[in-house]
């Protein structure tokens, strides 16, 4: 999902903004807990001796409706409110959440059979139906909204009795365990008044129920009593409060204002680390952020000019003054735990960028006829470490003879129509992010796909329009997209990746952990990989104990 709002326009908007808000991937195991309501509750940090947690969030939520948001933050919250057919284990494991079992699969990968507990109620005493199922999946494309493109595929849906769902596809799409996590809304109550839904009284089947949203300032969520869950929350309420500035999020959890603030700036590490009371929970993301090109107009369009630009600087020097520790250094798209599980060749991947030769990148400007007088521009969104980046492109730009670059350091909306333009007058490079689910296609379909669902929306490089390499490459990733054979899936990736990483699209950089300073009082809290964090999980049940 991208980062923030700041992740906006369509399927972008999840996952493309990746930064700010942790979104992430590997897998962080807590102590399971299963208490009854207020078991293992001790006093409690920001909340003054009440049984409440206090999360310091890097920017404020926006909505909470799951049908529609498309923003960390939000998702932050919301997913202590809802619940989907599956979840993720402390991993990137999928495991049932209101299904009982895994799913039978049928008609070559194309149809899936869900069978739900007839257990599970809603904040307002109303089952969780396979009807509640059936709308949660369909409305997002019902509705045009930005979330589309993850459930497209879905051809249609039955209802097989009250707690049976089926679901068949356009095609044997291999990743569609990652979209039975999606989480499921009473259709009864959303019908009723969505915009009231979305930000005053979402209802949910979670552990926790909405209370209160000050927009900026709070979201306030309590323990629901009547959970219908084995696990109920050891925590009486959950405060969420936005502090953006880095700094001040490392002050307030240094004196108590906040008991867990996410995303440490790497100046700050070993100020959290230093403290007697606090520590850094942390894992790697599943996320991914690079330098793209301009792969439709201008210089850039050029391939040698591309390898030319990775002549001037050093991604690994760039990512090590830069992002470290908070992030690790990537060579491809994919994070390395979904690397490492489709043994993917990450080392011959690590052999394919340049390091810093200006002469070389001089030589092959010459040879492409890049006249040095070119106007570069490199558009970076508000985040300092991919501003950084683009900095540090730009003076080996300068170094090998051009006067005229700039580093323009856009706002969000700026940013986001201008990068999926196409055009050489915005943009010639940009720096971006992207989270999304433990599977290579949200890594290579949404990044260079050549469908309406992608060109112009998520995907700024047009690689695919730009040769007959970048065609056959992008082909691949849809092909994989609708092929449910494993084997068939990782060739493709193999081949495709390869591809795009000596044709230089992109110049991947790294990847950002999930991060966040935790008071000592608290425990059992739990990083994740893909949910930024669990609270109360099928692993994990946060208590306050001072």
């Amino acid at each position: 999902m991208p980062e923030n709002v700041q992740n906006e326009t369509t399927v972008k908007r999840r996952r493309v903004l990746q930064g700010l808000g942790a979104a992430g991937v590997i897998g962080l195991a807590g102590c399971t807990d299963s208490g009854g309501p207020g078991g293992g509750g001790g006093g409690g940090g920001g909340g003054g001796g009440s049984n409440k947690l206090r999360i310091a969030q890097v920017k404020s939520p926006l909505e909470f409706d799951p049908v529609v948001l498309n923003d960390v933050p939000s998702d932050q919250v919301a997913q202590n409110i809802f619940e989907g057919l599956y979840e993720y284990d402390d991993d990137i494991g999928i495991v049932p959440g209101l299904a009982t079992g895994e799913p039978e699969m049928s008609n070559e990968g194309s149809r899936y059979v869900v069978e739900m507990t007839g257990d599970a109620t809603f904040h307002n005493g109303d089952p969780v139906t396979a009807e509640d199922v059936k709308y949660s999946f369909e409305a997002p494309v019902k509705e045009e909204t930005e979330n589309a493109s993850e459930v497209n595929m879905i051809d249609s849906i039955t209802v097989v009795d009250e707690t049976t769902v089926q679901f068949d596809l356009a095609y044997p799409y291999g990743a569609f365990m990652t979209s039975l996590t999606r989480s499921i809304v009473p259709q009864s109550v959303r019908e009723n008044d969505k915009d009231a839904f979305n930000n005053q009284k979402p209802v949910g089947s979670g552990p926790f129920e909405f209370v209160e949203w000050q927009e900026g300032q709070r979201v306030l969520i309590k323990r629901h009593e009547d959970y219908w869950g084995d696990t109920k929350p050891n925590l009486e309420e959950v405060e969420f409060v936005p502090v953006e500035e880095s700094t001040t999020r490392v002050t307030t959890l240094q004196n108590g204002e906040n008991d867990v603030i996410e995303e440490i700036p790497p100046k700050s590490y070993s100020t959290v680390r230093n403290m007697d009371d606090a520590s850094i929970d942390e894992v790697p993301g599943v996320g991914y952020f690079y330098l793209a090109f301009n792969c439709n107009e201008g210089p850039t369009a050029d391939p040698a000019v591309r390898e030319a630009v990775d002549y001037c600087f050093d991604m690994d020097q760039a990512v090590e003054r830069y992002v470290e520790p908070t992030g690790v250094r990537q060579y491809s798209p994919l994070p390395e735990s979904i690397a490492s599980d489709w043994d993917m060749p990450v080392d011959e991947w690590e052999q394919i960028p340049h390091g810093r030769n200006i002469d070389e990148a001089t030589r092959l400007f010459d040879e492409a006829g890049v006249d040095r007088s070119y106007e570069w521009r490199i558009i970076v969104p508000p985040d300092d470490k991919r501003e950084d980046i683009g900095v540090t492109v730009s003076n080996g730009l300068k170094e090998a003879g051009f006067d005229n670059v700039s580093v323009q350091r856009l706002d969000w909306g700026a940013f986001l129509e201008q990068y999926v333009s196409g055009d050489e007058s915005d943009y010639n490079m940009y720096t971006l992010g992207w989270s999304g689910s433990p599977d290579p296609d949200a890594f290579t379909y949404y990044m260079f796909g050549q469908t309406e669902d992608t060109l112009g929306v998520t995907d700024g490089t047009y690689y695919a329009e730009s040769s007959d390499r970048g065609q056959e490459a992008t082909q691949m990733f849809i092909d994989a997209r609708e092929s449910a054979d494993e084997k068939e899936r990782t060739q493709l990736y193999r081949e495709g990746i390869t591809m795009v990483l000596e044709d230089r699209a992109h110049l991947p950089a790294y990847n950002l952990k999930n991060g966040f300073g935790v008071k000592n009082y608290v425990k059992d809290f739990a990083s994740h990989p893909v949910d930024s964090f669990h609270i109360t999980s099928n692993h994990n049940n946060v208590s306050l104990e001072k």
